[in-house]
């Protein structure tokens, strides 16, 4: 039987999801749509319920999903069209959703073998836009990086507005907290140069030599890296501004040096 209740004790709990406290308290996140749900389901996330509202529903891709779901042993919740429609955030709710636990990698467990055949990470220093970081997720997987490494007052990347716009990539992606004094002791452990972005650099970041797998670190919206990261880089690139603008959005920002790191690596095969 569907569940009808907006007061559903179930229901009430994935609304409150919404709220970062209680994806902390309880390491679950909701993601919703039959593609970020689809791709939960094809890269094995660890899902612990699928949400449903049949009548939403009008995808013959969505009800594979479900099958597939329901035939790994994935708990189906089915529910009415207005109990669904109040845990989305969409226009046109699809009908399909779903309750994942959240996936952290420890720095300890990311080391070298995790970078093999990967430019490296992303490492983010106090990012605040949760879209931002969605959408760097994305170009991280598009351009075959591992992960991002998350450092300081950054963003949640299980946000709702996070995996709406990593599209996915936040399944694929490696997800790691950590200190900088972490990070430093760590890449010295490894061996990994750190690369970092200020438009106070003096060298073009066309003009750098890229070695990957390295670390590509960008700093928050508002400030950029702090002088501690920068100078714990070894190397600081600035991407030229032509116009009026100051600086880039972060996730273009993010987009030109992956494209660039991955256009050097292309070039040496």
């Amino acid at each position: 039987m569907d569940i009808t209740s907006l007061q559903n004790p179930r229901i009430k709990a994935i609304r409150a999801l919404s709220q970062r406290k209680k994806r902390r308290e309880t390491a679950l996140f909701f993601a919703e749509g039959i593609r970020l749900v689809g791709e939960a389901v094809q890269t094995a996330a660890d899902i612990e319920t699928l949400v449903v509202a049949p009548k939403l529903l009008r995808s013959d891709f969505g009800r594979d999903t479900v099958h597939r779901a329901e035939h790994d042993g994935v708990e189906v919740l089915y529910v009415s069209d207005d109990v669904f429609q109040s845990l989305s955030r969409k226009d046109g709710p699809q009908g399909l959703g779903a309750v994942v636990r959240q996936r952290w990698t420890a720095l300890d467990e990311a080391g070298a073998a995790a970078l093999n055949h990967s430019l490296g990470w992303v490492v983010l220093e106090d990012v605040g836009n949760p879209g931002n970081l969605g959408s760097i997720l994305r170009t991280s997987d598009a351009t075959g990086a591992t992960g991002v490494i998350l450092l300081g007052d950054t963003a949640d990347p299980y946000d709702p507005a996070s995996v709406r716009g990593s599209m996915g990539a936040v399944f694929s992606q490696q997800v790691v907290g950590s200190s900088l004094e972490a990070l430093i002791q760590w890449k010295r452990r490894v061996e990994i140069p750190m690369i970092g972005t200020s438009d106070a650099a003096s060298t073009d970041f066309r003009s750098a030599t890229y070695a990957p797998p390295l670390l590509l670190c960008l700093g928050s919206e508002q400030h950029g890296l702090s002088k501690k990261f920068m100078d714990a880089c070894d190397t600081v690139v600035r991407i030229p501004m032509a116009g009026r603008a100051d600086s880039l959005n972060l996730a273009v920002a993010a987009g030109v040096m992956l494209y660039e790191v991955l256009n050097r690596v292309r070039d040496t095969r």
